[in-house]
């Protein structure tokens, strides 16, 4: 059972992570993949009222009929909508409006959750509402370091938060032996659907590492010329580089011979012995090439996963997001959720340092396209 209270911390957590910043923060877009942080607080706010409020609360008065059309994510049964790309162009409403919206949707979902708290229906969409914030409070976090990283100032966003400074303490390889494993979400509690669909596969023994790629470990493939040889990266991969012009992780910067890197306290020198982040699947994969190594499957992470420290960095599998057997997008709306993005992405296992509280399990399946690294996204090894 969801109680207000519990709805209230996840939505306040949101607000939380925007108090540090100024007015001017909310708006920038630098590029499509990052949203405004004015454009996630409505967005969350957004599909409490379209998939709750307007369907439960009898004689509901819609907030603004415009913020349809300007807070819709993708969900095409819904209707029209400002594009991805676009999102940095919406100037107005103002931040102020945006605050507004959040507490008169609030104020009435403290109602209609003492109504309809025994409706299951009610209760799987609102948890799905909850962990739907959550997983923006984790873009809105690497959304913010973008925007703040690409300031040509470097500013600080919270002295407090010093997540690229983790180690691992871990070290060797796990050695996991051949046999039948069961994979997906099983028990209680929340999941989505895309970890739904047990099933068994059969893995060979492998061994995988007990510990996440380090920065220095990563500056040795630099070193050796890793960027600039094409035997170690696969052909997408190596596109990307020359049209990029890649030639380090993200946020890393060159200065007076010495590595930094943007960091939510500012800018800052490379940690040696700290976990690597902010890496591409290319650069992971070419990574492993270089040592003669490989990624893991999906599968072969999960079936690990209890033998080794996860959760600081989101982990690259060498699988690409699918469905499992029996996977069924549900009716209407909801089944836009995760369904229609099953082609052309890698799966990421484990969580993030970003990844709010209680939000992440070991059968938790992201998924971001190859090029991709604004998130904190590291690298761990198996042997061939």
């Amino acid at each position: 059972m969801i109680s207000f209270e519990h709805y209230t911390t996840i939505r306040k957590h949101t607000e939380y992570i925007c108090s540090f910043l100024q007015t001017e923060d909310y708006v920038p877009q630098p590029v499509p993949f990052v949203s405004p942080p004015k454009w996630h607080l409505a967005h969350s706010t957004w599909f409490f009222e379209e998939f709750i409020l307007k369907k439960y609360f009898d004689g509901y008065a819609e907030f603004d009929s415009d913020f349809g059309f300007l807070f819709n994510s993708y969900y095409n049964t819904i209707g029209k909508r400002v594009l991805r790309a676009q999102r940095g162009n919406i100037t107005r409403p103002g931040i102020d409006r945006i605050y507004e919206y959040r507490q008169y949707i609030d104020s009435h979902m403290e109602i209609i959750i003492q109504l309809k708290s025994g409706d299951p229906e009610f209760r799987n969409t609102l948890a799905l509402g909850l962990n739907h914030e959550q997983q923006h409070q984790e873009l809105l976090v690497t959304d913010i370091k973008y925007i703040l990283g690409h300031n040509p100032i470097f500013p600080v966003y919270n002295e407090a938060i010093d997540w690229e400074s983790v180690r691992e303490e871990n070290t060797g390889f796990i050695s996991v032996p051949e046999g039948m494993y069961d994979i997906g979400h099983t028990g209680e509690g929340f999941s989505f659907d895309n970890e739904h669909g047990t099933h068994r596969v059969f893995l060979d023994a492998f061994e995988i590492s007990a510990q996440l790629v380090t920065n220095s470990e990563y500056m040795e493939f630099m070193e050796a010329g890793g960027y600039a040889n094409f035997n170690y990266w696969l052909d997408e991969g190596w596109s990307w580089v020359l049209q990029n012009d890649i030639h380090a992780p993200l946020y890393w910067h060159s200065i007076d011979g010495e590595w930094h890197h943007y960091t939510l306290r500012g800018l800052e020198k490379v940690d040696p012995d700290a976990m690597l982040t902010h890496i591409s699947f290319y650069e992971a994969a070419a990574y492993a090439e270089w040592k003669r190594m490989r990624l893991p499957t999906e599968f072969e992470w999960e079936a690990a996963s209890s033998q080794f420290n996860w959760g600081k960095r989101w982990e690259w599998t060498h699988s690409a997001y699918l469905p499992y057997p029996r996977f069924r997008k549900p009716e209407g709306a909801i089944g836009e959720y995760n369904g229609k993005f099953m082609i052309n992405q890698m799966v990421l296992r484990g969580s993030s340092c970003a990844t709010p509280q209680g939000h992440s399990r070991n059968t938790y399946r992201n998924f971001f396209h190859p090029d991709e690294r604004w998130q904190f996204t590291g690298i761990r090894l198996v042997k061939l």
